[in-house]
């Protein structure tokens, strides 16, 4: 079984302060540690469990510069087979974008699985799997948490709203979105990393795949950010139930509500 994990280097912000750049477009990165995305480790280690049953080869794919190898190593050292790193050049990417620029290096590839995260801990957008399966016209599914390979397709089990899981068959070659909790991964030491070191890893500028600079116009553009205005708090209202419900019902209209 050929399995592609497509992963990024993403900032930690957990219990950090952050704080906006000057241009007001990103957040400042400069002081902030960098790590494989929480759920494409995820990802990656779902990848190798299935090679580990059934064999076959693991390609890890990131869009990023020479320090996002780093992630690559990483996956080499868990168990993947080669890598590869899309050089994006000076481009500001979207999920769209990214999802394109993966589709075109992609297409040429063979493969039964695509495993990506349900989405990266910085932007939060979980698109990028989706959009990338509709690129490919390939079979999707979203927030996977359990995954049985059988012959050409796979019994797989999904998260839905409420607490409520859903158990599905789909059809191979087909992407799926991993989510956290579907395995325990791996511990990886430094030593393994370094071996790690000697494995293959390939560079593709994004200049050379088959994409025209229309092709390589983001959807979506940061205007600007900001931090939430501080409020007041929350108002604690009091008293009977007729009284509690209409002094609710006068603050939604003094709001701009339309009830």
């Amino acid at each position: 079984m050929n399995i592609i994990v497509c992963v990024k280097r993403t900032p930690l912000t957990q219990e950090v302060e952050l704080e906006i750049d000057g241009a007001r477009k990103d957040i400042k990165k400069d002081s902030l540690v960098y790590f494989i995305n929480e759920w494409d480790n995820y990802a990656i280690e779902e990848a190798v469990l299935l090679k580990e049953k059934f064999g076959g080869m693991v390609t890890a794919i990131t869009i990023g510069r020479e320090d996002d190898e780093e992630v690559l190593r990483r996956c080499l050292a868990i168990g993947a087979d080669s890598a590869v790193r899309i050089d994006p050049g000076t481009l500001v990417l979207d999920a769209y974008l990214g999802s394109k620029i993966l589709a075109e290096t992609i297409r040429g590839m063979s493969y039964d699985l695509i495993l990506t995260g349900v989405q990266t801990s910085d932007l939060n957008n979980g698109m990028t799997g989706i959009m990338l399966a509709e690129h490919l016209g390939i079979a999707h599914s979203a927030v996977v948490t359990g995954l049985e390979a059988e012959g050409n397709s796979a019994r797989i089990k999904m998260e839905l709203e409420g607490g409520i899981d859903e158990v599905a068959r789909i059809a191979l070659p087909a992407l799926l979105t991993i989510q956290t909790g579907i395995n325990e991964p791996r511990y990886v030491s430094i030593m393994g990393i370094r071996k790690a070191s000697k494995k293959e890893l390939r560079v593709i500028r994004v200049e050379d795949l088959n994409l025209s600079k229309e092709d390589l116009i983001p959807w979506t553009f940061v205007e600007e950010i900001y931090q939430p205005p501080e409020t007041e708090g929350a108002v604690m209202i009091e008293g009977e139930p007729e009284k509690v419900a209409l002094e609710i019902i006068r603050i939604i209209k003094e709001k701009g509500a339309d009830l």
